[in-house]
């Protein structure tokens, strides 16, 4: 018997011959199966669309003295120029570090949209202007930047109208006011500042005395007293006024992305100019499709038998497995499987069992007290060395061949 009669594996169909089976996807069945990630995706862009959109209209006018608009600032304005101050809009650094004075308030509406170098020339630059400085709700890092002593709290306060709870004369007059947002801490520093509309024990509104001169710079935790449509809430209005109507001009800087000293940071990488948005954005991205593959992946279950869709004979595989065999020279994985096939089966046969029917110390004894040879040429013909050629092969085979027959023999 050869050794491609020998090694009998399970009957497996070429993968170049097969016509397409039940296994494979139709059109409609890839739709069917992919329908809802599509439909989840095309919700997800059309959400991000309209929620940009609606984010955009807001802050077109946000905080602007010139917009009408909800979230504008232009009746603050109307009411400064009734008490004869004067509101100038500046959009660049250079504008406002020129416009800086004893007789200036500057009122920075967005201080986080600041780069930190940007951040420092306007602090050295109002520093001992003498004049006052409204930071508009600066959060980490910048309000470390531009208000020395002060750090943001990590906590935003829940209630939006608060009272006064200081000896501040403005604060005292305006009373109530919707000055909640973030909550301030000061060191050191600032230990001289009047921490006002305190929010479980911290500050929404900080103002800190310069060391030199007579100016100094408001810490306010929140926008609202600033917009159009809360300005008639609470005491916003009287506090808005007073805080910005201490001085005969307002400088309203509205820091802008095209202002050409927000480029001039040095040495940045790649990731330093991306915004902080885009790289959670990016983490969610990431979870969610972590998310649909778990969803999606296919599930360990118990295997389903299929019908073939073309009856092979097992002679027919063994024949193109011996010609691979013979093709790449693998006498060695022939006779290898020849001698573990003959073993497992001459195991039984002898009383050892299939578990050691490949130890030597095992099998060959057993076969030695039945056939009454020596164990020598025992080992050879089952655990020897592969043949050299395919004569051989072919020898060894027959040999084996001839062992089992030998065995099974009454």
């Amino acid at each position: 018997m050869t050794p491609e009669a020998r090694e009998a594996p399970a009957p497996e169909a070429p993968a170049a011959t097969l016509p397409s089976t039940s296994a494979s996807l139709t059109a409609r069945q890839v739709w069917t199966r992919t329908r809802g990630v599509v439909l989840a995706l095309v919700v997800l862009l059309a959400a991000a669309v309209a929620i940009a959109a609606v984010r955009s209209d807001d802050r077109r006018g946000s905080l602007d003295p010139r917009s009408a608009d909800p979230s504008g600032s232009r009746a603050v304005a109307e009411l400064l120029a009734d008490q004869g101050v004067s509101t100038r809009v500046v959009t660049t650094l250079e504008e406002a570090q020129t416009a800086i004075g004893s007789d200036t308030t500057l009122l920075v509406a967005r201080p986080d949209l600041l780069t930190g170098r940007q951040q420092s020339r306007l602090h050295s630059a109002f520093t001992s202007s003498g004049g006052r400085t409204v930071l508009v709700a600066p959060d980490t890092p910048s309000v470390g930047t531009l208000a020395p002593g002060v750090a943001a709290d990590p906590a935003l306060s829940f209630d939006s109208a608060l009272p006064p709870g200081c000896a501040l004369p403005a604060a005292r007059r305006a009373g109530t006011a919707d000055t909640g947002g973030i909550r301030y801490t000061t060191t050191d520093d600032a230990s001289d500042a009047d921490s006002c509309y305190p929010s479980d024990g911290l500050p929404t509104l900080l103002r800190i005395p310069a060391a030199e001169g007579t100016g100094d710079t408001v810490v306010l935790g929140s926008p609202d007293i600033l917009r159009n449509e809360r300005l008639d809430k609470q005491g916003n209005a009287s506090l808005a006024l007073q805080l910005l109507g201490s001085r005969h001009h307002v400088v309203w800087y509205l820091p802008s992305l095209s202002d050409d000293s927000a480029t001039d940071s040095g040495d940045r990488s790649f990731f330093d100019l991306m915004p902080s948005g885009w790289l959670w954005g990016t983490l969610q991205l990431f979870i969610a499709a972590a998310l649909a593959a778990l969803w999606r992946a296919r599930r360990l279950g118990p295997l389903v038998p299929e019908k073939l869709p073309v009856a092979i004979r097992a002679s027919e595989t063994v024949e193109g497995r011996a010609r691979l065999y013979r093709k790449s020279n693998a006498r060695d994985r022939a006779a290898t499987a020849l001698r573990s096939t003959t073993r497992t089966r001459l195991a039984p046969l002898v009383g050892v069992s299939p578990a050691q029917a490949h130890a030597p110390e095992t099998l060959l004894p057993a076969l030695s007290t039945q056939l009454r040879r020596e164990g020598q040429a025992l080992h050879s013909l089952l655990f020897g060395p592969p043949p050299s050629d395919d004569a051989a092969l072919i020898a060894l085979a027959d040999q084996l061949d001839a062992l089992e027959r030998e065995v099974r023999r009454p």
